[in-house]
């Protein structure tokens, strides 16, 4: 039997007063939403206390054949000027340097940004005559990259521009497929790259660069160091004690080597200071005995506990005849 004067809005209040703690906790009807077919939100104003913002929203159910409504679900809705809690950070990315020991280990992960395959980024080079019998201009296809240590073997690591294969010759001819063709494959790459110490397994990228040396000079061995602005304009790229680095960090960065300095066995930044410059000169010495006030202590008393006498009879008797001569001495008088 289909319901006469039936008001979903009243049964969603009802549904959110059933809820909450307190009747005086649903506010005003806000506004109602068709979700999908027969499915629609109510939502009323929160007045709950630290709930400034927050609406409670109750899903009804309309069923056009029976002309029925049933309830689906309630709940507290944030809305746009609800207080929320600021966004999630994974724990690694919340984690400073400071937070690990020296037993504690993050790992790497295998898809990390930060790194790139070594053998990607290797900087080729063009052979020479006595490195290896191969012509650059035959094989316009591929780049050729060596190492002859002494002693080695003269091995040539190729690099296909196309596929990124690579092929390893070592005294012989490398193998070939049916149509003549060097073959390859991720596993040999790999080994060759190893074999032959072409590049690290993975090196870091461009931007891990860049954010790596962004780091490092807005940090305690940067320019706005306290140090560097009480070293008098002593920067660390005049400096004897300074280990240059490889690289394009190189252009910025390079390790301290003075024993002596805070910063010994660190890397600092050219335009660094820790007061410890190669070229500053030590304090004249003196002959001079310069002898500081004494300063006395009289507001202390220093009790001195005494060590027990050890009884020794002749100095007891010694004791008792000097006694009785006073006391005699004294009889007289």
């Amino acid at each position: 039997m289909a319901e006469v004067d039936f008001d979903p809005e009243e049964l969603a209040r009802s549904v959110a007063l059933s809820v909450a703690s307190k009747s005086s906790e649903v506010g005003d009807f806000i506004t109602s939403t068709m979700l999908e077919d027969g499915v629609y939100d109510y939502r009323f104003d929160s007045h709950i206390t630290g709930y400034e913002g927050w609406q409670w929203s109750v899903t009804l159910y309309h069923d056009q054949d029976a002309d029925t409504w049933t309830v689906d679900e309630s709940s507290l809705i944030p809305s746009a000027e609800a207080l929320q809690p600021p966004k999630w950070i994974p724990w690694k990315d919340r984690l400073l340097p400071s937070d690990l020991s020296v037993t504690d280990a993050m790992g790497t992960d295998p898809d990390d940004p930060r790194l790139v395959k070594g053998y990607e980024a290797l900087q080729v080079e063009e052979p020479s005559d006595r490195e290896t019998e191969s012509d650059p201009e035959s094989n316009p296809g591929q780049e050729t990259a060596t190492k002859n240590d002494e002693g080695g073997s003269g091995a040539v690591f190729r690099i296909d521009d196309e596929s990124g294969t690579g092929q390893s010759t070592a005294e012989g001819e490398p193998d070939l497929d049916g149509e003549g063709n060097p073959q390859t494959s991720q596993e040999d790459l790999e080994e060759v790259v190893d074999e032959l110490i072409l590049s690290r397994r993975h090196v870091m990228t461009a931007e891990a660069r860049a954010a790596t040396a962004k780091r490092w000079y807005e940090g305690q061995h940067g320019p706005k160091s306290l140090s560097t602005r009480t070293a008098k304009g002593n920067a660390c790229e005049t400096c004897g004690f300074l280990i240059p680095l490889k690289g394009e960090l190189g252009t910025m960065f390079a390790v301290c080597a003075n024993r002596w300095s805070p910063d010994d066995g660190r890397v600092v930044s050219l335009d660094h200071g820790c007061g410890e410059h190669s070229e500053i000169l030590p304090q004249e010495d003196t002959h001079l005995w310069v002898q500081s006030e004494p300063a006395f202590d009289d507001l202390h008393i220093d009790v001195v506990r005494q060590k027990p006498r050890e009884e020794r009879p002749e100095v007891e008797l010694m004791e008792e005849l000097t006694a009785e001569e006073d006391e005699a001495e004294s009889g007289l008088e």
